[in-house]
């Protein structure tokens, strides 16, 4: 490569890894806001979210049956609304990264309470549904991204050297 090519990419590429350290958190918010909205507000009507069997028996099996599934699903709606408004405005981080922390831990357990609803063979095949639930792994990763930012951290595209 000659050397104004080089610095042509050079130019380019800190154009771009710019953009993405300036909007990134602002988009993985926005991202993340849409998911947890959207599939929250679908389990307000019913029928309509195909996790919403499932996410009604998990947690009228943690409380032990204190709380039915069609009582638990339109709060589990109203949380998960809550967390895309909170991640939409961008306020009340840290309560909305809590509840959002609350939420994934209870999403992950219909893959130790319901075996056989989640694995086609345990534990190497997941369902459909099983997908959906370790798909999460990535939001809680991104979570932990937007979490290190509640203190005023932010990304950049050229860190200091040293």
């Amino acid at each position: 490569m000659d050397a104004t090519l080089a610095r042509q990419f050079d130019r380019t590429d800190r154009r771009i890894t710019g953009w993405m350290a300036e909007h990134g958190m602002l988009l993985l918010r926005i991202a993340l806001g849409v998911v947890f909205f959207w599939f929250g507000a679908l389990k307000l009507i019913p029928d309509a979210s195909p996790a919403e069997a499932l996410a009604g028996q998990t947690i009228e099996r943690l409380t032990g049956g204190l709380v039915a599934a069609e009582t638990a699903v339109p709060i589990l709606a109203a949380w998960e609304v809550a967390i895309g408004v909170g991640l939409f405005i961008g306020r009340g981080m840290r309560i909305t990264l809590l509840l959002l922390f609350v939420q994934m831990l209870g999403t992950i357990t219909p893959l130790f309470l319901f075996p056989s609803e989640t694995f086609s063979q345990f534990p190497w095949a997941p369902t459909l549904e099983g997908q959906y639930i370790i798909k999460n792994l990535v939001i809680v990763a991104a979570a932990i991204v937007l979490g290190a930012t509640v203190r005023g951290g932010q990304l950049t595209a050229d860190p200091p050297r040293g």
